[in-house]
């Protein structure tokens, strides 16, 4: 059964597997995303997230397994086809991934310009719409990346990412590297945007303040498995012991951490 009962979810991953040589990753993935949901993945570092957020992306390929978007297999997929599937997905990356030769306004509207050929000009009044969007004005349109705080370049990132208005956002990590307050801040900003497109968003995180933020359900992947998904206010209560365990920051568990001695 999807989420929302009998309707085709946004996306489907079944049986998905990666290896990395010897070291499984993504052991058997299962999850559904409904259209409109919002949800977060929460592991520790090293548990698969990011690869799994790359295969949904097609920027790996899975070993096994199936990828469905709108129920359209989309594993392996290449080509036009894999153009025109990008179309509908807009990236948040952890390190805001800005292009350091571009000012603020070509970095939102790169996508548009170079991925769909819109003009200069309506790409500029765009991106600054969206810039708008994120709580900045137009006078940070010219400034080059560098000239911005950590906050602000997130903020651009993420001006950049609903640029296009796709129907699919994809957050990795969003808040790393940000002090509370400002990752507050995107964390709103994340919320409204994703509503305001009706989109669908699927996000990578360890932090449980955002989580607590931005998901309508939330997946726990540990050892390249799902271990637990449900609704966002159940997390404190899930009756999981890998969920309690990371969700309370306890180092005594089933989860085990290898930490080598000096």
């Amino acid at each position: 059964m999807t989420p929302t009962g009998t309707s085709i979810p946004k996306i489907a991953v079944s049986g998905l597997q990666k290896s990395f040589g010897a070291k499984r990753v993504l052991a058997g993935v299962e999850l559904e995303v409904a259209a409109g949901e919002s949800l977060v993945v929460i592991g520790g570092s090293g548990t698969g997230k990011s690869v799994l957020m790359k295969c949904i992306l097609g920027l790996l390929d899975p070993d096994a397994g199936s990828i469905r978007i709108d129920g359209e297999e989309t594993a392996g997929l290449g080509g036009r086809h894999r153009e025109q599937l990008m179309r509908k997905f807009g990236m948040l990356f952890q390190g805001s991934a800005l292009f350091d030769s571009l000012n603020v306004w070509e970095n939102v509207a790169f996508g548009l310009i170079e991925g769909r050929g819109v003009g200069r000009r309506p790409a500029r009044e765009t991106a600054l719409q969206k810039l708008a969007a994120v709580g900045l004005g137009p006078e940070v349109a010219t400034l080059r990346p560098a000239e911005l705080s950590g906050g602000m370049q997130k903020r651009v990132a993420l001006a950049r990412a609903i640029a296009a208005e796709p129907e699919i956002l994809f957050f990795d990590e969003p808040t790393t590297g940000l002090d509370p307050i400002m990752a507050d801040v995107i964390n709103r900003l994340i919320v409204q945007c994703v509503r305001g497109l009706g989109a669908t968003a699927v996000s990578i995180t360890h932090d449980m303040v955002s989580t607590r933020k931005i998901a309508d359900r939330v997946a726990m992947l540990y050892q390249g498995r799902i271990v637990w998904q449900g609704p966002a206010a159940d997390i404190d209560n899930s009756g999981n012991q890998f969920v309690d365990q990371f969700v309370h920051g306890r180092e005594q568990g089933p989860i085990r951490m290898e930490v080598r001695a000096a």
